[in-house]
């Protein structure tokens, strides 16, 4: 068996970090809850140290930025995104240190705690020079406030944890990247092999079933010619309208039913000539429209005595899904059948 080479960035894409950790789905809004929780508590000392406005603009930002992180579902974040989650951080540090008293500006170290969790998980979203960036414009806002030197040890401890909480988190993506794509290479097999099961598994259902068919309906005809005995007329027109009631099964499988095969074969020995098409028109239509397919396709047949009649089912996306054809030497009709079940008779 032989599958398709796909590209580590491809694989990437699809089976990321988070896909790893386990981050969809329930999971993810489980985790995404606590992210924002851990922030709201962090960015809760702003409202006793800058302005109500600038710590709930603050606020907004920081926990904005943990949703997008958490909640895109593109791997890895689109770039825009991305810069919107590593600017939210510096921009609440800025706005405390800038709206905020002398004496309450240590809490601008607040964000800091804040916005390395947003970092981190930016680094398992894969955008890992995005979240760098983002650690070194809140150090060094940091360092500017540090030059004040009421809040310059503070300051100078801020700027360190995200420098540390980022490159835990960067090592350990890339400890776990080689395991993230050997399991993306597994789980591409693993698919490749289920459809291509799935695949031979409703070809030999096919199969089976056509044999079950020609064993039901041409058993008995095929043994007389395999034993060598000499066919009356009967018999040979009987070859005949099995012979086509065969090749209608294999060009029009979802037209045979036994209600249009009995009328398909009462027009053949009428001498009617039958064409049944099935170009895959059927495919999503409810059952009570197929159904009014074939009734409409069987009135025509047993009501045709000379000439012939084309059934066709038409290709997927057409407005209408199948006509119903009748030439005979005095006059022609065509039935047209849409996707609503309207029947249309055209004389």
């Amino acid at each position: 068996m032989v599958f398709a080479e796909t590209r580590p960035a491809d694989l990437d894409s699809r089976f990321g970090l988070r896909d790893l950790l386990g981050l969809r789905g329930r999971s993810a809004w489980l985790f995404l809850l606590i992210l924002e929780a851990t922030i709201a508590l962090y960015m809760v000392p702003y409202f006793g140290a800058a302005p109500q406005w600038a710590a709930f603009l603050g606020m907004a930002l920081m926990l904005s930025a943990a949703a997008v992180v958490v909640a895109m579902p593109v791997d890895p974040l689109p770039l825009p995104v991305a810069l919107f989650a590593a600017s939210a951080g510096p921009i609440a540090t800025a706005l405390v240190l800038v709206t905020s008293s002398p004496e309450h500006a240590h809490h601008s170290v607040w964000s800091a705690f804040a916005s390395s969790y947003v970092f981190a998980v930016l680094v398992l979203r894969g955008r890992v020079r995005t979240a760098w960036a983002g650690v070194l414009a809140v150090a060094a806002v940091l360092v500017l406030a540090s030059l004040d030197s009421q809040i310059h040890s503070r300051a100078m401890i801020g700027s360190l944890v995200p420098i540390g909480t980022v490159a835990a988190i960067s090592v350990f993506a890339a400890v776990m990247r080689p395991m993230q794509r050997s399991l993306s290479l597994l789980r591409e097999e693993a698919m490749l092999r289920a459809a291509a099961e799935a695949t031979m598994a409703a070809a030999d259902s096919e199969r089976t079933r056509q044999l079950a068919r020609l064993d039901r309906v041409a058993r008995d005809i095929l043994e007389r010619i395999a034993d060598g005995a000499e066919l009356s007329a009967a018999e040979r027109e009987e070859c005949r309208l099995l012979e086509a009631e065969l090749r209608d099964g294999l060009r029009a499988p979802q037209l045979v039913t036994e209600e249009l095969s009995d009328a398909a074969r009462g027009a053949r020995s009428r001498g009617v000539e039958v064409v049944l098409l099935d170009d895959g028109g059927f495919a999503g239509v409810p059952e009570w429209v197929r159904k009014r397919v074939i009734d409409a396709a069987t009135r025509e047949l047993d009501a045709t005595n000379t000439g012939s009649v084309t059934v066709r089912v038409l290709p997927l996306g057409r407005r209408v899904l199948a006509t119903v054809l009748a030439n005979a030497p005095d006059h022609d009709r065509r039935t047209e059948i849409d996707t609503d079940g309207k029947v249309t008779v055209m004389d």
